[in-house]
């Protein structure tokens, strides 16, 4: 089914206890291969989510059964292990523990690499803060290395999100498969509930109960600065990895811009990195994509670890455009040209600016009735690429759509906003987006960006999500502009009150005003040379 070759060898699982620094012991299961063969190195992958389906058939039975030791263990606090589950936190010593132990074990093959998704993402990067030398490789799936750049980054608290993966966590090992399976079932629509209450606080804790102590405190420290944040934090491994990674992610996953972050850092120092990123969510990286990131991770385990002289990648990069297919790029982003889109009075967008004077647009947010979340990046099962159309029709969101395109338009990089911009409330919200509207006027989310001010300005510049998508000819680009994207993100109450306490609202109106206010695109033609027919910026 995913287009793998076929297996070489049977394997046995047997469960093994990793003892840790502080005397607790970690379980995992040990993969191991039959064949008389010589093995073609260790995995070592750690996570929270359990030792079973699907992440024994993802991270485990498929290497094993090519010839590869697996251990796949539940992090500390969690399916069976030791101590208590402090997200994040402990996975750089425990990590480091877990290889102290490995090299003990008689089986061991003297090198070995890591591998998995998400948070197995997250624990490989602790890992690399202080590289074991018997690492040779990893293959990182849409795994953060700044906890705090995931859920502050933009400002505001990634709510549906951090909410959501907390309530999964705080219910994974609750017992009855059925009723867990019905309680998943309703868990979007509780976090949802819980989310829109306030204060946000005492909301969460009344979802959560006791299972989820972590989450109030998330709430508590908005500044990524704090101190708070730096055990979840591994910025520092993208200055000491050296060994070869893989690097995969979706355009619609949360994390897309944390994985591009890392290639360019890696890609800087020299280290040879790969990077692959399809039309995928977080959740569809297991799923529609699954095949691709399989193929590939083996690939690369058995070009980098076994040593074998088998396919290499014809290119660093590998990227699907969106309108397009795949294409093999020598580095991201490709060579791009700057090209302006202006918004005009009466929802325009065209490559020339109106006048200075002209009446600017306004809107009204209101946090009792904030601005919905429809589609993007989120864990949610609702996210990816949605029919906005209804987010057009809002009376809280402006809408620009410029003409229709008479020739096919690849933008790569990411897309800027800047918003000639003024408001009678100091505390708010900017959400934009970038769509797509087809000939039949339906609309499509490209790609988004959020920003809560922290001072009154009258300039305003948001950073999109990283794309690479062509807009075909025959289609219109639009352009929306709104104070929230709830419950993606907790709403500003325009009080300026504590998130984790506040209470009080206080609804604020945007003026948007014309002639500097316009969207920047990198532009660049189908293979990565930059597009002679846009307009310099």
């Amino acid at each position: 089914m995913l287009g793998l070759p076929p297996a070489t060898t049977g394997y046995t699982v047997r469960r093994v206890r990793v003892p840790m620094r502080d005397g607790i012991e970690l379980l995992a299961d040990h993969y191991a291969p039959t064949s008389a063969g010589t093995p073609g190195g260790t995995l070592l992958v750690r996570g929270p989510y359990g030792r079973g389906f699907p992440f024994s058939v993802v991270f485990a039975d498929l290497y094993a059964a090519h010839g590869y030791h697996v251990v796949l263990q539940s992090v500390r606090g969690t399916f069976g292990s030791g101590g208590v589950f402090e997200p994040m936190r402990n996975e750089a010593a425990d990590g480091a523990d877990t290889v102290v132990w490995l090299r003990e074990q008689p089986w061991f093959t003297g090198r070995f690499a890591t591998i998995g998704i998400s948070y197995l993402g997250f624990t490989q990067w602790a890992l690399l803060t202080d590289p074991p030398p018997e690492l040779a490789a990893a293959v990182i799936t849409a795994g953060p290395h700044d906890f705090s750049l995931s859920s502050w980054g933009t400002g505001s608290f990634a709510v549906s999100d951090f909410l959501g993966w907390s309530d999964l966590i705080a219910h994974q090992e609750d017992p009855g498969r059925l009723r867990a399976a019905i309680r998943q079932l309703r868990a979007p629509q509780q976090v949802t509930r819980a989310a829109g209450e306030l204060p946000m606080g005492a909301a969460g804790r009344a979802l959560l109960g006791t299972g989820a102590p972590w989450y109030e405190s998330w709430l508590e420290h908005p500044d990524r600065d704090d101190p708070f944040w730096d055990p979840l934090k591994f910025d520092d491994a993208l200055e000491r990895v050296q060994v070869p990674v893989l690097l995969v992610g979706g355009w619609q996953d949360l994390f897309i811009n944390q994985t591009i972050e890392q290639y360019r850092r890696l890609r800087e120092r020299g280290v040879d990195v790969a990077l692959t990123v399809g039309p995928w969510t977080h959740t569809q990286l297991l799923t529609k994509g699954l095949s691709t990131v399989t193929r590939e991770s083996l690939d690369w385990l058995d070009t980098h670890l076994r040593g074998a002289p088998g396919p290499r990648r014809r290119s660093p990069v590998r990227v699907f455009v969106t309108g397009a297919g795949w294409a093999h790029l020598p580095d991201w982003p490709p060579a791009t040209t700057q090209y302006a889109l202006y918004l005009h009075p009466g929802g325009g967008l065209a490559e020339t600016p109106p006048p200075a004077t002209s009446p600017p647009a306004t809107f009204r947010y209101d946090p009792t009735d904030p601005t919905p979340t429809i589609g993007g990046p989120l864990l949610s099962p609702v996210g990816g690429y949605r029919n906005d159309t209804r987010l057009a029709r809002r009376d809280d969101v402006l809408t620009f759509t410029g003409a229709v395109l008479t020739d096919d338009l690849d933008v790569r990089g990411n897309p800027v906003i800047e918003l000639a911009h003024t408001s009678d409330n100091p505390h708010l919200d900017v959400f934009v987006r970038v769509s797509q509207l087809d000939a039949r006027g339906r609309s499509v989310n490209v790609s988004d960006g959020y920003r809560r001010l922290a001072e009154p300005t009258d300039r305003i510049r948001v950073r999109l999500d990283a794309i690479a998508h062509r807009f075909t000819a025959g289609s219109r680009i639009r352009v929306l502009v709104a104070g929230g994207c709830h419950p993606r993100y907790a709403r500003n109450l325009g009080t300026g009150e504590p998130m984790v306490s506040g209470v009080r609202v206080q609804p604020v109106t945007h003026v948007v005003h014309f002639g500097a206010s316009r969207l920047l695109l990198p532009v660049a033609s189908s293979d990565g040379v930059a597009h002679p027919g846009g307009d310099p910026a």
